[in-house]
């Protein structure tokens, strides 16, 4: 197992990039802690598995460093960096049998033959592939496929760490969570630095313990899951995690108040004042569906909107309606009363953040 490194890392595939937007990943530095269980998350394009690659040494970074507990990687092979890497499609022998397949390895690295044995039988138990060993690859459906894939990865007792570039995507829906469940399982087990590369929220709260989520090239916001979806850093974090997303509205900042259309926003002196002494940019305020608040009647500090409509989803309902002229959301219990054509709304202060050119300011309180 090792600590994972990332120096002033940057690459782009363009042979004269001259601005930002021509970086696959733009300049980053970056640490995957030791025995970490991580998860890589967002959209297709943004550059997750171009990282990946850096890292297992497929790919040459154009500037930066790699290291590896401290040592400088960048010149060494993949195969001298001691990286298993798992691929969105299965990469296994279908000639061998599932037992040969996941001994393959370790034969390579000269392991005996009896410690071969053990280990296969060891990981072969934990993906329950135990009655698969003597079958031959070909005969094996998707998941059962990818799961030897898996095994590979797993069997050696060496690798610096373990690469998942989004295994999962073959697999049958209904297999998903118990595989999520087998990885976190052998994550707990064997204590080695794991990075899932996902473009699904889901699996990667499931997974990991910590989350990068990656936007344009950069990693906008580290953290535990909970953190991302509280306390979301960049506007992207707000709308790619939770669903719906992250409620956005334009909003100014005059007279040393904080305004969306015509409606001041209560919010603490002391965030006024970092308003006042920071640059100019555009403000955007943003809450999250399920910290709205939504009234029937006029409360203290309530403000009137037009209900569009509401969408029932069995255990919770979603209602969208239209303030200053935006679009918003909130969710609503399931057993909670709907407004028609009209209804009042609140914003709890804690829950209300303020972003300026998309990162975030702070919290209204």
């Amino acid at each position: 197992m090792a600590q994972i490194t990332l120096k002033a890392l940057a690459h782009t595939y363009s042979a004269n990039p001259v601005q930002g937007s021509d970086y696959a990943i733009r300049e980053m530095n970056h640490v995957w802690e030791q025995g970490g269980a991580y998860a890589l998350l967002g959209p297709s394009g943004c550059g997750k598995s171009t990282m990946l690659n850096i890292i297992s040494g497929l790919l040459n970074p154009s500037n930066g460093e790699i290291l590896f507990d401290n040592k400088r990687v960048n010149e060494l092979k993949p195969e001298e960096r001691n990286i298993a890497q798992v691929f969105q499609f299965p990469v296994i022998y279908d000639t061998m049998t599932v037992y040969d397949n996941l001994a393959f390895p370790l034969r390579n690295i000269k392991v005996p033959e009896h410690k071969i044995r053990s280990k296969v039988n060891e990981v072969a138990e934990i993906l329950e592939l135990t009655d698969q060993l003597k079958k031959k690859a070909k005969g094996l459906s998707a998941d059962e496929k990818q799961k030897v894939s898996m095994g590979r990865g797993l069997v050696r007792d060496d690798v610096s760490a373990i690469l998942f570039d989004e295994p999962l995507t073959v697999i049958d829906p209904q297999l998903k969570w118990k595989l999520r469940r087998k990885l976190k399982q052998i994550h707990e087990q064997f204590n080695i630095t794991m990075v899932y590369v996902t473009h699904d929220q889901l699996e990667a709260s499931t997974f990991a313990d910590k989350i990068a989520v990656m936007y344009d090239g950069q990693i906008v916001q580290f953290g535990t899951p909970r953190e991302l979806f509280e306390e979301p850093a960049h506007t992207f974090v707000g709308y790619f995690i939770g669903s719906p997303g992250m409620n956005y509205m334009d909003a100014r900042f005059s007279d040393g108040k904080l305004f969306f259309g015509e409606h001041e926003l209560p919010v603490s002196a002391s965030f006024l004042n970092q308003l006042t002494q920071a640059d100019n940019g555009r403000l955007q305020v943003g809450i999250r569906p399920e910290f709205v608040q939504i009234w029937n009647k006029q409360q203290d500090g309530t403000i009137e909107v037009r209900v569009d409509y509401c969408e029932d989803l069995g255990t919770y309902k979603i209602l969208t309606f239209t303030l200053a002229g935006q679009t918003m959301k909130a969710r609503l219990s399931e057993d909670q009363k709907v407004p028609s054509d009209k209804a009042y709304v609140s914003f709890p202060k804690q829950w209300t953040k303020v972003y300026r050119d998309d990162f975030l300011v702070g919290d209204a309180q």
